[in-house]
């Protein structure tokens, strides 16, 4: 009968301890107590998948209009590295309504507890390229966004899915 480490009867118990998704916490991480930043991220996650972001957005210029109807239908949203999470979206806005989900990898910054979108010159796969700002804080979302020449201001509520 072949010997085996204590070092390869680990690796055999537990596997590649190191093979993890990115934003998924190893093995050994799984012993010490998640940080704050940890602790806001799985909870921006768990409320932001699923949810419907349900609110309006301005067109500069068009003083006296009322404000477009928008409608983001979300499924997984969660931390791909650094400072990058993918939302997997439905986007409805203008004449623009997609059917299927795409997912959408963008840059995520924190003030404190409140999280925001932070994309300059982002190119969008059949949309187009756009620079925003969004906040997010409680069951509603704020920001500016600009598209071309177009920009404007967007705003609404977070539904939960029911």
């Amino acid at each position: 009968m072949k010997a085996i480490s204590f070092t390869g009867l680990i690796f055999v118990l537990f596997g590649n301890i190191t093979n993890y998704a990115p934003g998924e916490r190893s093995f050994a991480e799984s012993f010490v107590a998640p940080t704050k930043q940890e602790l806001l991220d799985e909870a921006f996650s768990k409320k932001m998948s699923g949810a419907t972001l349900v609110g309006s957005f301005t067109i500069d210029g068009r003083d006296g209009k009322p404000p477009s109807a928008e409608r983001y239908e979300l499924g997984d949203v969660k931390k791909a590295t650094g400072d990058f999470w993918t939302f997997h979206a439905k986007i409805k806005f203008g004449k623009v309504d997609q059917k299927v989900a795409i997912p959408i990898t963008l840059k995520m910054l924190w003030a404190g507890d409140t999280p925001m979108i932070s994309i300059t010159d982002f190119k969008i796969s059949g949309l187009g390229t756009f620079s925003a700002r969004v906040l997010f804080y409680g069951d509603k979302y704020a920001g500016t966004w600009k598209h071309g020449k177009a920009g404007g201001h967007l705003f609404g509520k977070i539904e939960q899915k029911k």
